[in-house]
């Protein structure tokens, strides 16, 4: 049995099928994972995650118990469950991402949105039919007093439904998102609210990146549940139990970030942008196209950047990675297509014969990705909400001279802001004059900020980030 457990709902890798039948397997997706799959993997931690694809659940149906590591995978200890794809796409595109997302990334267009109807009712059925999944899971693999870390708002759920089922369990939430300030938590329903709360209050330990979305949570406690919160000492106290409230800030292995850097792939990368972009200036961003993540407002930045600034027509280049991500939502798609229209009015104003001033790619590339930070003379990451964001401490740990504009609604501004050139996601002139500022950054400046935000950003890797939280629930 297993002495520590992690629970999300995507793991570490992920499978792909060929024409031909045959299984390949890929890295997988996202800041959670890439976080903490060396730590879980290089502990024996074992990992519970859902089969997200066709290339999952076959790969499930081939190993014994869903234990993905028993079928000959080098993943370290993994169990994928083969949730029901009807049940797995309600709770994951129409409660987790259409949902929770949008309430605690403040996203929701009030006018017209939420709806909560008898339509919800079925799809929140089955975000407990998922969450019930992943607790019996545990529940089976868990060891007597084993510590489990539930992650995110996928399953806010579990920690109560784990408890009830294994009560000698130490359970730890961990929330990778921001959380809501209780008038905007109490759009969800009354019952859903409630639900979710006492979900997460099912844990011993619940945790977030920052005190402010700490904070925030208590405050919901307290607000829709009558909780007792003490936020000298940091806990929340409801129905005779009391759940311990943790701000761990993650942070960057800065050793092995920069190791797979260097590897011959990214290497090919960066000789390839060079050819492409010359001895320009470069000005990056690599984000999913996450409507949270404000890549639109990025854009028309750098357009009103280059309109105020003609001395840097033709020596600067913005290299805009934007990944395709939940393609399964009309909003996302919509949101897609804004990205690429913007893009392309930029091109149609700007371009010359000898001069891309934009080269937007949306084809998911991680080496391209790590020869991009490599190369960025400016680093912009503007959110208009995010619970930490690793990007922006990704990116001063492999560039040398990295100057950083970050949005002062990213959680990472609590411990980069004072090194970083701070902007209001929302003003564009704001952005477009950090811009410029970065650009023109004196070098000493600019290599003494770089280093600050190097130190911030591998102050905290996964490694120590995962034994504090264990350290909590011993």
């Amino acid at each position: 049995m297993n002495n520590v457990l992690v629970a999300s709902n995507r793991g570490p890798v992920s499978f792909t099928v060929s024409d031909d039948g045959e299984l390949s397997l890929r890295r997988g997706g996202g800041g959670l994972v890439s976080g903490l799959s060396g730590v879980a993997k290089d502990d024996g931690v074992l990992w519970v995650c859902a089969a997200l694809s066709d290339g999952d659940r076959s790969a499930v149906r081939l190993a014994p118990g869903g234990r993905i590591d028993q079928a000959g995978y080098d993943t370290g200890p993994l169990r994928m469950l083969d949730i029901p794809p009807a049940t797995f796409h309600r709770a994951y595109n129409a409660v987790a991402n259409s949902t929770l997302w949008f309430v605690n990334h403040l996203l929701y267009d009030i006018p017209n949105a939420p709806l909560f109807g008898t339509k919800f009712g079925r799809e929140w059925e089955s975000y407990r039919d998922y969450n019930g999944a992943f607790a019996l899971a545990l529940a089976e693999e868990a060891g007597h007093e084993a510590r489990v870390m539930v992650q995110d708002y996928h399953l806010t759920l579990t920690p109560a439904m784990l408890r009830a089922e294994r009560p000698d369990l130490r359970i730890a939430h961990f929330s990778h998102t921001p959380w809501a300030p209780p008038e905007y938590f109490s759009l969800l329903p009354d019952d859903v609210a409630r639900e979710v709360l006492e979900g997460i209050l099912g844990a011993d330990h619940a945790g977030f990146l920052t005190d402010r979305w700490a904070q925030a949570f208590m405050d919901c406690c307290e607000a829709l549940l009558g909780a007792e919160a003490d936020r000298v000492g940091r806990s929340v106290t409801h129905d005779g139990r009391t759940t311990r409230i943790g701000v761990h800030s993650l942070g960057v292995d800065g050793a092995a970030l920069w190791e797979r850097a260097c590897e011959p792939d990214v290497e090919s990368h960066m000789t390839a942008l060079k050819e492409q972009v010359g001895d320009r200036r470069l000005i990056v961003r690599i984000d999913r196209t996450e409507l949270s993540k404000n890549i639109v407002r990025g854009l028309v930045a750098y357009g009103e950047f280059l309109g105020a600034h003609p001395e840097w027509h033709g020596r600067v280049v913005h290299l805009a990675f934007a990944y395709p991500s939940r393609h399964d939502l009309p909003e996302y798609r919509e949101y897609t297509a804004s990205v690429q229209r913007c893009a392309q009015q930029i091109e149609d104003e700007y371009a010359t014969e000898d001069w891309d001033p934009l080269i937007l790619n949306v084809n998911d590339d991680y080496p391209r990705s790590l020869a991009a930070y490599r190369m960025a003379d400016v680093l912009l990451v503007n959110p208009i909400r995010d619970g930490m964001n690793l990007v922006a401490k990704e990116g001063p740990v492999l560039s040398p001279r990295c100057a950083l504009v970050l949005s002062r609604e990213a959680g990472a501004a609590a411990e980069l802001g004072s090194h970083a050139l701070l902007v209001n996601p929302y003003d564009i002139s704001g952005t477009a004059t950090a811009l410029h500022d970065a650009l023109v950054m004196p070098e000493d400046e600019r290599r003494t900020r770089r280093d600050k935000l190097h130190a911030a950003a591998t102050a905290l890797p996964p490694q120590k980030w995962l034994e504090a939280q264990l350290d909590a629930l011993a």
